[in-house]
């Protein structure tokens, strides 16, 4: 907690910097390297397998052409890599690319940190817009029409169920219809000594704010003035987490550590049989071995349909960066988003190609037909939640944070928890909106 605590101090005095000089005083010079080539500075993160696989494709988008050379920084994840952005472009330090979240990209296109990319698409008659889904390409783009961003990748949040443990207790994957039924599955799972418990949510506030859309949840109120995640649909949802990670002892949830520690420690977790299951990205398949787990989609709660949310990583240009360096950003985005960069993405980290036409690369088809997992975040992403939208700039999103710790973590009731968050981001939203 405290460590979040002081990210978002840290972050909020860096936001308050950019606000008071967030006008550039001209665009950087290119760089050049030792052979000539402009060279593209792009932060980014992702788990150990997508970080090799992203620096496979960035290494053979160099060796393509002749003009330009990616150089790659990777941070911890994330959340650092837009610290540091934020830092970089406070001391005129900045990458010229960079991958995000969509809240975080939003963010600084709002300050006017970011290009816009519509002038290049537009110019471009090769650029197949309607190609990419529109669940993920429409989330970089603001109601004017600006495209802030392009889809790198989707990511949505999915099960996966240890078969053996399953099968141990006599439970048919399909018949989990409802988080009610996972929790009953999780139940007949856990062991009376605690050794093996059922179920394992991933640590933060993704996962219960996917079960609440689940639930008919809503982040706002229908005319965007009043915050709702202190509303009943809220309550049951984080309540019902509370209630199985800390009265049923039937879920747990690992927490801390460096980066993504936590992550895998889940993951070891039930490919250890240590656990019946966890709730992850479409990006761990790379790292699980499915002939101990197999994947299915995130249901319902209670009668209402499954609606987690479907996320686009974004990469995003930046504003300071010079014309011909710009180019090579666009160029470089279009390279990654190809179909056959996508299929190749995709069949080696497990995260959703952002591009129709990748189902139809025949190594893609080929390889689902041989490992059907790689399509239940696709089939999912379909009827998924567009990533939500904070028009705080993340405060409500920190208020969620903070109060999914306090239930996850400190078993505080989930209407105090999200009463105290609501009031946090209604105070925020109500600065923005006067």
């Amino acid at each position: 907690m405290k460590k979040r605590l002081l990210a978002a101090l840290l972050g909020m005095t860096m936001v308050a910097g950019l606000l008071t000089g967030c006008g550039s005083n001209g665009s950087k010079e290119a760089t050049k390297t030792a052979d000539g080539k402009i060279q593209i500075d792009f932060w980014y993160s992702g788990g150990k397998t997508a970080v090799n696989v992203f620096q496979d494709i960035v290494d053979d988008f160099n060796a393509s052409q002749d003009k330009y050379e990616i150089v790659t920084t990777t941070q911890a994840d994330y959340t650092e890599t837009y610290e540091k952005l934020q830092a970089g472009i406070a001391g005129n330090n900045a990458p010229d690319m960079a991958l995000l979240d969509v809240d975080k990209s939003r963010n600084l296109s709002e300050k006017n940190l970011v290009a816009d990319l519509s002038k290049f698409i537009d110019e471009d008659s090769d650029f197949q817009k309607d190609d990419y889904l529109s669940v993920f390409f429409d989330q970089g783009v603001n109601e004017d029409g600006k495209t802030f961003a392009l889809p790198a990748y989707g990511t949505t949040q999915i099960f996966y169920y240890n078969i053996a443990a399953f099968e141990k207790a006599g439970i048919d994957p399909e018949s989990i219809q409802t988080w009610q039924d996972l929790a009953e599955a999780a139940a007949a799972m856990t062991s009376a000594d605690g050794s093996f418990v059922g179920w394992e949510p991933m640590w933060g506030s993704p996962n219960l704010v996917d079960a609440a859309l689940s639930n008919g949840a809503s982040l706002l109120s229908e005319d965007g003035k009043t915050v709702m995640i202190n509303s009943e649909e809220w309550v049951e949802v984080w309540e019902s987490f509370r209630q199985w990670i800390h009265d049923d002892k039937i879920m747990k949830v690992n927490s801390g550590g460096q980066g993504w520690e936590y992550w895998y420690t889940t993951i070891d977790d039930v490919l250890q049989n240590k656990a019946g299951g966890y709730t992850g990205s479409s990006g761990d398949q790379a790292d699980l071995d499915f002939s101990i787990v197999a994947a299915m989609e995130q249901p319902g709660f209670n009668d209402n349909p499954s609606a987690p949310t479907a996320d686009a990583l974004q990469l995003v240009m930046l504003e300071d960066s010079d014309d011909e360096t710009k180019q090579g950003v666009y160029e470089f985005m279009k390279y990654f988003t190809s179909p056959e960069n996508q299929a190749k993405w995709s069949m080696a980290t497990g995260y959703v190609a952002v591009r129709q036409s990748t189902l139809e690369v025949e190594e893609f088809k080929a390889y689902t037909e041989e490992n059907p997992q790689a399509l239940v975040p696709i089939s999912q992403a379909s009827h998924g939640t567009p990533a939500l939208t904070d028009p705080t700039g993340g405060k409500i999103f920190d208020a969620l944070s903070i109060a999914a710790d306090k239930v996850e973590l400190e078993n505080v009731p989930a209407k105090e928890a999200l009463d105290e968050a609501q009031k946090t981001a209604q105070e925020a939203l109500d600065s923005i909106n006067k």
